[in-house]
């Protein structure tokens, strides 16, 4: 398969898909469905056990890109991002484990990403965030759904009302990802972890998955329906435009409610 977004390479057991959407790698429907169509297409391959998603450029991924928006914030249509959770659902429904490697920022739907894969490597200067409620908006990208599953609601309940960056380190102490490596050894620890699964039974490790992933794409499904309905009306607010806004200028938003 031929991509624009993304590029699939195999090595023994493994598939590396590697977002090339650099320096930011921000979050688009076309690379989503790409990387859902290279993870459905591998499912098929029998020799393919594990799958390491990385990317090129200074962040993993830095979420939307909401410098793009108008000057009245409105941006994109809001159709935009019920296409965008559909193809992300797809990617709830594939089978092989996934390693994520992650640099730099994992932001808003990047952190989303992230949170897909079944394991998470980092390094200590990564930056970690679901920052929705800092831009007066809701979280999604199905995080209502998958954030409470890995960290516990509690701490998710922290992560969405703060909106707060979290480093590598704070990352790993909260359980928001597994293992923390120097920069320089990232995509290695990535792919060795992905190795090591790799080297169990593969029809069991499927299986495996499938037991401890029950039910996780329909959850998904769902809080992707109500993110969406919450985020259409948000995305008419003041509130929310004067939080891309404030974002772009790099202060801090002067919510009011309205």
């Amino acid at each position: 398969m031929s991509f624009e977004n993304i590029a699939v390479t195999r090595a023994g057991h493994l598939a590396i898909i590697e977002i090339r959407r650099a320096p930011n790698n921000f979050v688009s429907v076309p690379m989503v469905a790409e990387i859902a169509d290279a993870l459905e297409a591998l499912d098929h391959e029998a020799d393919c056990r594990a799958v390491v998603l990385c990317a090129d450029g200074k962040h993993f991924c830095a979420g939307a890109d909401f410098s793009s928006r108008g000057p009245d914030g409105r941006g994109e249509p809001v159709e935009r991002g019920r296409h965008l959770y559909k193809e992300a659902v797809r990617l709830w429904r594939t089978t092989k484990p996934i390693v994520a490697a992650v640099q730099g920022a994992a932001v808003g739907a990047g952190l989303g990403l992230a949170v897909m894969a079944d394991f998470r490597v980092a390094c200590p200067d990564a930056r970690l965030s679901a920052n929705f409620t800092r831009m007066g908006f809701h979280p999604g990208f199905g995080l209502t759904a998958t954030l409470p599953r890995l960290i516990g609601a509690q701490q998710a309940a922290l992560v969405f009302y703060t909106g707060r960056r979290f480093t590598g380190e704070e990352a790993l102490a909260m359980g928001l990802v597994d293992r923390l490596v120097p920069a320089g050894e990232l995509r290695a620890a990535a792919t060795a972890l992905a190795a090591e699964i790799a080297e169990a039974g593969p029809l069991a490790i499927v299986s495996t998955r499938e037991t401890l992933r029950r039910g996780l794409a329909e959850a998904v499904q769902a809080a992707t329906e109500r993110e969406y309905q919450e985020q259409t009306w948000l995305r008419q607010t003041e509130d929310f435009r004067e939080g891309t806004r404030a974002m772009a200028e790099r202060r801090t938003p002067a919510f009011k409610g309205s």
